[in-house]
């Protein structure tokens, strides 16, 4: 009984795996079964081109101007920066610079046209791509717009807004619409 204790045995540590060795486990696991369900991207918001314009009363304003054949203008805020968007008689301008503007096609209609260089030369800024695309889904006789916007680009019927700047011009025509300006009298 005069034994002494020995120390107990040592119990062996599980080895442990290194971050090299775990990024290299993942990625063959990615590669051999895809993502797990936790491991899963959210699916990517739709966003609707012009929704923050279309319902309020500054834009309806302003599109009830141009139909009309008048002047009004309102600035919005985007990233910091002011910019002011406007209409006077058949224009509409964002920033001072002339976007979308109109020109007779008969008694009732007009003709719709679009500055190409302006609006790619504003095509990262969010404020302008809503704006553009709640003009043409306010003025419903236009039909659905062939303008779409994607990866920081427009497009218009699926080429780049800027094929066919240098031969065709930077004006391009997206239809007619009915306008409510005061008819002209006929002659006595």
């Amino acid at each position: 009984m005069t034994a002494t204790p020995g120390k107990a045995p040592k119990k062996e540590k599980e080895k442990r795996q290194t971050p090299e060795e775990r990024r290299e486990a993942l990625r063959y696991n990615h590669m051999m079964y895809g993502p797990t369900a936790g491991e899963m991207r959210p699916a990517a918001k739709k966003i609707i081109y012009g929704s923050a314009y279309l319902n309020h009363p500054r834009f309806q304003s302003l599109m009830t101007a141009f139909k009309k054949g008048t002047a009004y203008q309102f600035e919005v805020t985007d990233k910091g920066k002011t910019y002011t968007i406007s209409t006077d008689e058949s224009l509409i301008s964002f920033d001072g610079k002339v976007i979308y503007y109109s020109r007779p096609l008969n008694r009732h209609e007009e003709n719709l046209l679009l500055d190409r260089t302006v609006l790619l030369q504003y095509q990262s800024n969010d404020a302008l791509i809503h704006f553009a695309f709640a003009v043409l889904r306010s003025l419903s006789d236009l039909g659905t717009p062939q303008l779409s916007y994607l990866n920081h680009q427009f497009y218009y019927d699926n080429q780049t807004l800027d094929a066919g700047v240098a031969e065709q011009g930077p004006n391009l025509l997206l239809g007619s619409y009915k306008h409510n300006k005061a008819p002209e009298k006929a002659r006595k």
